[in-house]
């Protein structure tokens, strides 16, 4: 499959991509945080715009860490679960995990393009300072669309599923092999 390598490099461009723009939102946040805080240590007042300000890049780090977790495969899961059931039964959770996140991700780009297309209200930070509900909401369709990018990964989404029993069935095999060749020595 010649398209998936590509696709698979942009999903880790775009990956990376995400977590620059959080971490940028996370040191926004804080230096907005720290003006206010010094703000108040100089004046004994405080800034009345921070604290909203502050706010509106916390649906940009939700939605996007979210994509950034699902690449890395530290979402949510069950992994007891997962990891009691035999060998056919993990892929086929695997797969139908997979066609979930790919559900969700599909609703979050479709419901998200009409809540961003029909954002109009204006967030009131202060008197001078307006941003767009448009500047949040368009974080929704991003993050759907960032979701089904992903799953061109497949299985690597859900390492945690396969590797670790695979992982395990080495290390059962390489003692068994070293348990066998020290009695052969013997």
């Amino acid at each position: 499959m010649p398209l998936l390598q590509p696709l698979r490099r942009l999903s880790d461009t775009v990956n990376q991509v995400a977590i620059v723009i959080c971490v940028a939102c996370v040191l926004i946040m804080l230096g907005i945080s720290f003006t206010a805080f010094l703000y108040k240590l100089a004046t004994g007042s405080t800034l009345s715009w921070t604290y909203s300000l502050a706010r509106l890049f916390l649906p940009w780090i939700g939605f996007l860490s979210m994509t950034i977790s699902l690449r890395y495969g530290e979402h949510v899961a069950m992994t007891l679960l997962v990891r009691s059931l035999p060998r056919a039964l993990l892929k086929l959770a695997a797969a139908l995990c997979l066609v979930v996140i790919g559900l969700f991700g599909a609703l979050l780009l479709w419901y998200g393009w009409d809540y961003f297309v029909g954002a109009s209200q204006v967030y009131m930070v202060s008197d001078r300072i307006q941003i767009p509900g448009k500047f949040t909401a368009i974080v929704v369709p991003v993050s759907g669309a960032i979701l089904l990018l992903h799953l061109v990964q497949g299985f690597a989404l859900l390492e945690h599923f396969i590797d670790d029993e695979s992982a395990i069935d080495e290390l059962i095999e390489t003692v068994d092999t070293a348990a066998v060749d020290t009695e052969e020595r013997a």
